[in-house]
């Protein structure tokens, strides 16, 4: 015999509001306290490179015109425009490179123009120089007016242009010396010179700075009997 179970159903109101009392259910309203942040100031590291002071020599004149310093030298003139967010201020015969604003950004570009300014200053008086070192048979170098010839194992002689400021010396055919007061100028041309035949593992064969170590290969072993 079968039997049946009637549970008793309860009606809820659905245009009752949520908070409130449905089905005969009270639902109590607790205050939240309101959730405050507080912003902190970003405090970036000082740089240990930017922070370090630069020693303008005698024979050196600085003009500051806002965020653009010039620099004049025996050598030549460079100039460098600042960017907002680094101050450079003169005591004397000491320059320093300053944030004006404490961001990351500014951080990364205080000991950048720090180094651009030293090597300003050091140029314009004592000048820079990279030496390159031609490795290979038949590899040879010379200079005609202001024209850097290579003889690199290619069909024909690279002729290079050398720019305005840069001086190019040539030793036994085989050693390369730029000079000049512009650092950045020297080492993209150093690097062009190099690009044309880069070194290579397994012999050594090719152009090269003169303190660069080449990792070499070992070649690929005859067949073992």
């Amino acid at each position: 015999m079968a039997s049946t179970i009637t549970c008793p159903t309860q009606t809820s109101d659905l245009r009752s509001s949520f908070l409130g009392k449905i089905s005969d259910v009270s639902v109590t309203c607790v205050p939240v306290t309101r959730v405050g942040f507080v912003k902190k100031a970003i405090v970036c590291k000082e740089s240990r490179i930017g922070k370090l002071p630069i020693e303008v020599p005698s024979n050196v004149t600085l003009t500051m015109e806002g965020q653009q310093v010039k620099v004049k030298g025996p050598l030549g003139e460079l100039s460098l425009v600042y960017p907002r967010e680094v101050l450079v201020e003169r005591e004397d015969a000491i320059l320093r490179v300053r944030k004006a604003v404490e961001t990351r950004r500014a951080n990364q570009m205080h000991g950048l123009f720090r180094t651009l300014t030293d090597n300003m200053v050091v140029g314009v008086s004592k000048g820079f120089e990279k030496k390159l070192i031609l490795v290979g048979v038949g590899y040879r170098a010379m200079v005609e007016g202001n024209v850097l010839v290579l003889n690199l194992g290619f069909s024909h002689p690279v002729r290079m242009t050398i720019p305005e400021g840069i001086k190019v010396k040539v030793d036994d055919n085989t050693r390369i010396t730029v000079s000049g007061y512009d650092k950045s100028e020297i080492g993209q041309f150093a690097a062009t010179v190099r690009k044309w035949r880069p070194p290579e593992p397994y012999k050594g064969k090719g152009v090269k700075y003169s303190d660069e170590i080449v990792r070499r290969k070992e070649g690929k072993a005859g067949k073992k009997k």
